[in-house]
């Protein structure tokens, strides 16, 4: 097996290869302009009877929001293709990822994964099995939430997909199983038969590429998909996290700070808290509960410059407690409001 090459080299090798990538830029581009375009052109919300001539057969009878909460954002039903059957390679042979290249970091049963951002910007949801347990990994870049779920709901395995809806600017999931939407972010079911289900999240982690393969030697990474044209390290949304408001989103804003203003929010059992990250790179620690969130510097915010792993530095996120992680994501401060307005954000 190969030596690791350095971060240094790792990332000299890799910068080199977008000029090669130049080509793609203009697909970027339009990625970036389905969610513009269905902003200025599709202000309609959906509805159940436009959503069963679209080939749904959800039971939209069954519902715990207000259906009239769902946008289109302008992709069809696995417009943006989740994967289903991902591969990976040894840390060791990994060469196109920079140092600051933000992955999401996920151990079960002593089986560790790495999901870079550059691939999950573009699928948002894989199908996987780590350490035994069936999982989906997700990310959506608009709320730049990045959580992983266990698919066993009731002794039923589920495989996940994209609806192409949003709510509250937050992917839409549907299961192939029975058409039932998923909310993302708090991982409930919204509409169909699993309607006030919700599924079981588990701890995982945004972390720079150089501090992954340091701690992990012997994991195993997503490859960038070889059966999908995708400019992977592109950043389709470049500036978005800079904006002064989000994308297909016309809900209240929290006081006294940015709508794009990280935060961090902990659920674990009984203890829910959301901080900024602001506070967390001025103090570098914060603890609540028994819980401790460590702010390092040192990853690369995928939503900022065109190519992801030269976006500004916005550090990196560990929390745990009696040293064992915790269920966290670090989002959008409109995003904590949008789903826990009584939630008062740590500032």
């Amino acid at each position: 097996m190969n030596a690791r090459p350095t971060p240094s080299q790792a990332y000299a090798k890799a910068r080199a290869l977008t000029d090669h990538r130049a080509s793609f830029a203009k697909a970027a581009l339009f990625v970036a302009g389905i969610a513009l375009s269905a902003l200025l052109a599709s202000q309609a919300f959906a509805n159940p009877d436009r959503w069963q001539r679209e080939g749904w057969s959800t039971d939209f009878t069954q519902a715990t929001v207000d259906l009239g909460e769902i946008m289109d954002g302008g992709p069809r039903r696995d417009g943006i293709p989740p994967i289903d059957n991902p591969s990976f390679i040894p840390v060791s042979e990994v060469e196109h990822l920079n140092p600051l290249d933000p992955v999401m970091s996920f151990t079960h049963n002593g089986e560790t994964r790495a999901y870079p951002l550059r691939v999950m910007t573009f699928h948002e949801i894989v199908n996987d099995e780590v350490g035994g347990m069936p999982v989906s990994v997700t990310y959506c870049p608009l709320c730049n939430a990045a959580i992983v779920f266990d698919r066993n709901v009731d002794g039923e395995i589920l495989d996940f997909g994209t609806t192409g809806k949003l709510r509250r600017s937050d992917l839409v999931m549907y299961d192939r199983q029975t058409d039932s939407w998923w909310q993302q972010f708090s991982g409930e079911s919204i509409t169909g038969s699993y309607a006030g289900t919700a599924l079981t999240m588990l701890p995982s982690q945004l972390v720079s590429w150089e501090r992954f393969a340091e701690a992990n030697p012997d994991a195993m990474v997503l490859e960038d998909p070889l059966n999908f044209r995708r400019p992977y390290g592109m950043n389709p949304y470049r500036g978005y996290d800079t904006l002064a408001q989000p994308f297909l989103y016309n809900g209240p804003f929290p006081d006294g700070i940015a709508p794009l203003q990280r935060v961090v929010m902990v659920r674990h059992g009984d203890t829910e808290f959301a901080i900024s990250t602001a506070k967390l790179a001025e103090e570098g620690s914060f603890e609540h509960d028994g819980v401790e969130v460590v702010f390092t510097p040192g990853q690369a915010s995928a939503l900022d410059s065109e190519i992801i792993a030269e976006g500004r530095d916005v550090g990196n996120i560990t929390v745990t407690m009696d040293g064992e992680p915790v269920v966290h994501d670090v989002t959008f401060a409109f995003v904590v409001h949008a789903f826990e307005p009584d939630l008062e954000i740590i500032q």
